[in-house]
């Protein structure tokens, strides 16, 4: 045994402090390699993601560019973001492998499926607010535009728009994520979580006009799938957690 343990606890840290630049250095290789194949295909990507504008636009209109530098860096910035959602799968594994072997068991059982999930969801997310919303909140913009007004829509400020879109609708649908990480934890029971569901419907058109333009349409479209979504996670914690419901929960964190 080490005369100095104070020594071996900075050893240790630092050994920690090691591993986890490791796999941050991994992450962002992995993010960077995935950035480089993109790359040369920056405009086509760019350009499939103004598809949904465009399409709703009046004949004879198009995108513009303000800034001198927007012809470039619109394109980049979105491949940059794209490398890192594609990426996702390998950042979350590495960040897994640092913090797994701190879990127990049954934390580990647990959280596998969780992770893999949320990726899901958060892709669904996206996909949803790509192919729906988009056409549908684009497509009201533009039929309301005034008399006269030509409808000329900046490439950054689009782009800065969707992505705002794209976090918002990704975060919503890991609602079901957060309803089982809650009931797992202790914090709260199915029984009690379906009867907030009255506030939880408030709530979530309130997020949605947070979170959305300021259209009826992105916002319904946000509020109903977190509600379902919220009923989902309460089946899941059901079917998963079935410790966890009811009046056993309750006497078990009392």
């Amino acid at each position: 045994m080490s005369d100095h343990p104070d020594t071996d606890r900075e050893q240790t840290f630092l050994e920690h402090l090691v591993e986890l630049r490791g796999r941050l250095l991994k992450a962002c290789l992995a993010v960077g390699l995935v950035l480089v194949v993109l790359l040369p295909f920056a405009r086509q990507i760019y350009g499939f993601l103004a598809g949904p504008l465009l399409a709703t636009m009046p004949e004879g209109s198009s995108m513009i560019a303000i800034d001198v530098a927007s012809p470039f860096l619109a394109p980049f910035k979105l491949t940059l973001l794209l490398a890192l959602v594609i990426a996702i799968p390998v950042v979350i594994y590495q960040i897994w492998a640092f913090v797994a072997p701190a879990l127990f068991q049954h934390e580990k059982r647990l959280a596998k499926p969780l992770l893999f999930s949320s990726v899901l969801l958060f892709y669904a997310g996206c996909a949803f607010a790509f192919f729906v919303v988009f056409p549908l909140v684009f497509g009201f913009m533009n039929k309301i535009a005034p008399d006269g007004v030509a409808v000329m829509t900046d490439i950054s400020r689009y782009l800065d728009f969707v992505i705002a879109l794209f976090l918002a609708f990704g975060l919503a649908f890991e609602v079901p994520i957060a309803t089982i990480i809650v009931v797992a934890t202790g914090l709260t029971t199915t029984d009690k979580l379906g009867k907030a569901r009255p506030y939880v419907i408030v709530g979530a058109f309130a997020i949605g006009m947070l979170l959305t333009p300021p259209d009826v349409i992105s916002q319904t479209l946000l509020a109903i799938p977190m509600w379902i979504l919220y009923e989902a996670g309460i089946i899941m914690c059901r079917i998963l957690l079935p410790h966890r419901n009811g009046a056993q929960a309750d006497q078990a964190t009392s």
